[in-house]
């Protein structure tokens, strides 16, 4: 499974590989503070010398780096005694979750988590004469200022981190080709400008199509948590999926359901097979086979219990090692890898099935 955020990567990770899965980190974009950044400082000093009736938390790294940023200017006990004084609006749990950790309160919280809904709720109570400071996500892109100012209200807009390129980019650059070609089986997203780059790098690579082609096969599932990190995939004609929380943990149980469901098992003399894209997994254990053990088990998986001839393994096993002997020998390494000689059976004369239980 590839993950494709920077953010939180490391929880999301742990949470997957508890399960059994092997992750890798390929994030899209990577997240940059601006700590230093003198117009934020400058926005914070505004704030405190003109206090907000209304403060909104667009995020929660964000109203935690803002927090800090002033921290670090000197200004932290002057801005969360403003704060304490304002109506604080949270855009979702995650938000309201930095609030509480400020030692503050949230007025309100947006159940959709959208900036949609945090708009439309402020403007219906009407906000003429207001004065607004916004935490803005990375991009800075909601809205929410134009939407404010033009019923009235006096806005400051604060942007506490951003968005640069990967850290990565070879590794981007590497997974986006193994999505392409069916060498991973699960692509994560977290964030919707993560999903855009995404999109974008695919396109950029001319490996959109191929991409497109897979996720509509089955061979590849993309995984968003919510539907407005999804809402980028989806525009681009790629099938994603969310769960109907959205949440991290709902992310990992929904994947859980998914494996547990969709991909390809065999009940075998040796126990429980599982086959996914790049691994195989007998009775709960991840076997450690070459590239050419795993295409015959997987060839043999997919025949489940149906004989193939040397020839036919022979013709899916890498250019050069295609004879009798070579698969012979790889499906005597594959029968010593899996620590069971019973999970694959020869049969005289014709060729090899998986043993496949009655």
């Amino acid at each position: 499974m590839v993950i494709t955020a920077d953010r939180r990567k490391r929880e999301l990770a742990a949470a997957l590989e508890r399960r059994g899965a092997t992750v890798r980190h390929a994030p899209a974009l990577s997240t940059v503070p601006h700590l230093d950044d003198h117009a934020l400082v400058r926005d914070t000093r505004r704030v405190i010398a003109d206090p907000p009736h209304i403060v909104v938390a667009t995020t929660g790294i964000g109203f935690r780096a803002w927090v800090e940023a002033a921290d670090a200017a000197g200004l932290a006990d002057e801005l969360l005694e403003v704060m304490s004084h304002a109506r604080l609006i949270a855009r979702g749990p995650k938000a309201r979750g930095a609030i509480q950790a400020a030692g503050l309160e949230a007025d309100w919280v947006a159940e959709s988590e959208t900036a949609a809904e945090l708009r439309d709720y402020l403007l219906a109570e009407g906000v003429s004469g207001a004065r607004i400071a916004v935490q803005h996500h990375g991009n800075g892109s909601d809205g929410l200022d134009e939407a404010f100012r033009g019923a009235g209200a006096d806005v400051v807009g604060l942007v506490v981190y951003g968005w640069g390129p990967p850290l990565d980019p070879v590794a981007h650059e590497e997974w986006l080709r193994a999505a392409a070609n069916g060498q991973c089986d699960a692509v994560l997203f977290t964030s919707a400008p993560g999903a855009s780059a995404w999109v974008a790098s695919a396109t950029d690579l001319g490996l959109l199509d191929a991409i497109r082609a897979k996720v509509s096969a089955g061979a590849l599932l993309l995984q968003a948590v919510g539907p407005i990190t999804a809402e980028p995939l989806a525009s681009a004609g790629l099938a994603v999926q969310y769960p109907d929380r959205w949440r991290l943990g709902a992310l990992v149980r929904d994947l859980v359901k998914h494996y547990g469901e969709d991909c390809l098992t065999r009940r075998t003399r040796a126990g429980s097979l599982v086959v996914r894209a790049t691994t195989a997994v007998l009775d709960g254990k991840p076997l450690p086979l070459s590239p050419s053990g795993f295409a015959i088990l997987k060839a043999l998986a997919e025949a489940n219990g149906s004989v193939l001839t040397r020839e036919q393994l022979g013709e899916i096993m890498p250019s050069g090692q295609s004879g009798a002997h070579a698969v012979e020998a790889a499906i005597n390494r594959l029968r010593e890898a899996s620590q069971a000689r019973a999970l694959v059976r020869t049969v005289v004369k014709r060729g090899y099935a998986l043993a496949v239980a009655a």
